[in-house]
């Protein structure tokens, strides 16, 4: 069916709601790419099976989500709560089942499908509470989804879903009812900044590329998200693919342009699969290609897969890339506004930056400017990663703390552990401590004190991590991802890299410190591009935060967190020890030797550091320091 105009499109809209009001029960199976690595696909197997002896009951109209080639099915995206999946939701009742296994289908067919009754033993569990629906749940009731508001609610693969949910209607309103011009200014005046990491005002961007003389202009899309442990835009486009479209169709109608690509990594399968089925759909009933609802507007959208470049994420990288090039940041200005895609002015955002643009024309951005900051309003969503009892995909006002967002949306430190640092932004970001967890989590806070969003990757480190060793970490992943165009990013972090492995294997000297920070100077100032000039900051914070530890590798050769194994010394307590001979027998140095029923010996000589003898004692007699 091809809309041919608004009224079409209001036809359409109500098919789709009545179709989704007759709906009696809805089992959404997650299907995103976490919940599918732990089984959600034999979730939908058997369901499936259960579901098709009931298919001649009326009453009984079943959904579900995994990422499954099979047209009948529907599929959701990505709920959000990783740590517990796979997921399951049952609607109308809103219960949420966590870390369900195979055999626990037929019982959640039986009693909540056909009986509406829940099934509390697969619910989540805190304090003694039983949370029954998924918005009780305090992971959930302590976010404020906006962007993420239909990932996990909706089926991800099929536009009538989307439709009935409200896609396409602030489209439909910029298009027939608000002139370009007046578009971008509702933009500006929501103080909508970009997403990605820099924060700059959206508006700002789309009235420059307005403003050009050149009337071909193109609308790019960063889906390229090369943080280590951030899947925020990945989950957008997997799981509510269409509000993407929909917030790139408003960026193309306010700057004229009609041609538009998004970036996405090549490791991202499922988004692309997800994102090529919405743009088909679109395309197949009207809303993107030649004339859209008979207008004058005309928008036709492409993808284009990354090999996976760190330095992609950089604009003037991207828009290279898309071109066939190597991709490589360029000498600014001109910046991308004037010439970018194939030297035209063009409009790069994020995807979530993309995603927040429906909701501002559809709300008013005066609706938009009392969520968060007055600025840095809206909301963030962030990667919740590391040793924190709740991970996964959160949204919350921008300005909310770090401590709320750890302590209470990720419910805290696993094990009872202390918290001990966070990572914030990503390989170009920094490390927070203890008495920094009251910072305000939006663009000028955070730069105050030297840190930013990024892309909104959380990394929670415990009193386990060795900081040394995470900040070696990202030096090594910024210089394997550095593409060598400038020699500051190319052999400054390759030194830096040199410095922090030697450290690690106890051979650094302290003017080894020095050195870190007049390298990370030259770096931050001389670097081409802003990857670049972000590629010593973790190494940095790292440094402020813990100086003690970089001399104790240093001056101690010790690593408190027993992390560095050339720094680790592997010893028997005589007393403890009750020559099992197990140690000697599973060391594979042949670095231990005794006699059976006497204490045992490690020769620290032929010592491998591989830890062998302290996974197989049994009576703890074997220790390290």
């Amino acid at each position: 069916m091809k809309l041919e105009n608004r009224t079409d499109l209001t036809l359409f809209r109500n098919q789709c709601t009545a179709r989704r009001e007759q709906e009696a029960r809805r089992i959404l199976i997650c299907g995103g790419t976490g919940c599918l690595a732990g089984g959600s696909l034999k979730l939908y197997e058997r369901m499936k099976e259960l579901t098709e002896q009931y298919t001649g009951n009326p009453d009984i109209q079943v959904e579900f989500g995994p990422e499954i080639a099979h047209t009948s099915v529907k599929k959701s995206g990505c709920h959000g709560f990783c740590e517990m999946g796979p997921l399951i939701r049952i609607e109308p009742f809103n219960y949420l089942y966590i870390q369900v296994h195979l055999e626990d289908c037929d019982e959640i067919f039986e009693k909540t499908v056909l009986r509406g009754e829940p099934v509390e033993r697969l619910m989540y569990h805190q304090d003694g509470n039983v949370y029954r629906t998924q918005e009780e749940i305090p992971f959930y009731s302590k976010q404020t989804r906006l962007v993420l508001k239909n990932c996990g609610h909706i089926d991800a693969e099929h536009i009538s879903e989307a439709v009935a949910n409200g896609a396409y209607q602030a489209f439909e309103t910029a298009l027939f009812e608000i002139p370009p011009e007046e578009v971008i200014r509702i933009i500006s005046d929501s103080k909508l900044r970009g997403r990605g990491g820099a924060g700059f005002p959206t508006g700002r961007k789309w009235s420059q590329v307005a403003s050009q003389p050149e009337k071909i202009r193109y609308v790019v899309c960063n889906g390229d998200e090369g943080d280590p442990g951030a899947f925020m835009d990945r989950s957008v486009m997997e799981g509510d693919p269409h509000r993407l479209i929909e917030g790139m169709l408003i960026a193309a109608y306010a700057v004229g342009a009609e041609e538009g690509y998004i970036y996405v990594r090549a490791e991202y399968p499922l988004a692309v699969e997800r994102l090529r089925i919405a743009i088909r759909q679109a395309e197949e009933i009207g809303l993107l290609g030649d004339r859209i609802l008979g207008t004058d507007f005309s928008f036709h959208l492409h993808i284009n897969r990354g090999a996976g470049a760190f330095v992609c994420g950089e604009g003037s990288a991207l828009t290279a890339s898309i071109e066939g090039k190597r991709g490589m940041p360029r000498v600014k200005p001109p910046r991308t506004v004037e010439k970018g895609l194939w030297g035209k002015p063009t409009v790069l955002n994020n995807v979530e930056t993309y995603a927040n643009v429906p909701m501002i024309i559809h709300n008013g951005a005066a609706w938009y400017r009392s969520i968060g900051t007055p600025d840095s309003p809206g909301t963030k969503a962030f990667a919740l990663t590391g040793n924190v009892k709740n991970t996964g995909l959160i949204e919350v006002p921008m300005g909310i703390t770090l401590r709320d967002i750890i302590f209470n949306v990720g419910g805290g430190i696993k094990d009872g552990k202390a918290f001990k640092a966070v990572q914030i932004g990503g390989p170009s970001g920094s490390c927070l401590v203890e008495d920094q967890l009251d910072s305000r989590m939006d663009f000028d806070s955070l730069k105050k004190i030297g840190a930013m969003i990024g892309s909104g990757g959380l990394v929670v480190m415990d009193e386990n991590t060795c900081m040394v060793e995470v900040a070696r970490f990202f030096m090594d992943f910024t210089q394997r991802e550095s593409c060598g165009k400038c020699v500051p990013c190319r052999e400054g972090t390759k030194r830096m890299l040199e410095i922090m492995e030697r450290i690690v294997n106890g051979e650094g000297t302290l003017s080894d410190l020095d050195e870190l920070e007049e390298l990370a100077d030259m770096i931050e100032n001389t670097a081409l591009c802003g990857l670049g000039k972000g590629a010593p900051k973790p190494v940095i914070s790292a440094l402020n935060g813990f100086r003690e530890e970089f001399e104790e590798h240093i001056l101690q050769k010790k690593c408190r967190a027993h992390i560095c194994s050339n720094l680790l010394s592997y010893h028997i307590d005589p007393e403890k020890c009750r020559g099992c001979s197990k140690c000697a027998r599973n060391c594979p140095a042949g670095a231990i030797t005794g006699v059976v029923k006497m204490p045992f010996v490690i020769h620290e000589e032929k010592c491998v550091k591989c830890g062998a003898c302290l996974e197989n004692c049994s009576f703890g007699a074997v220790y390290r320091d």
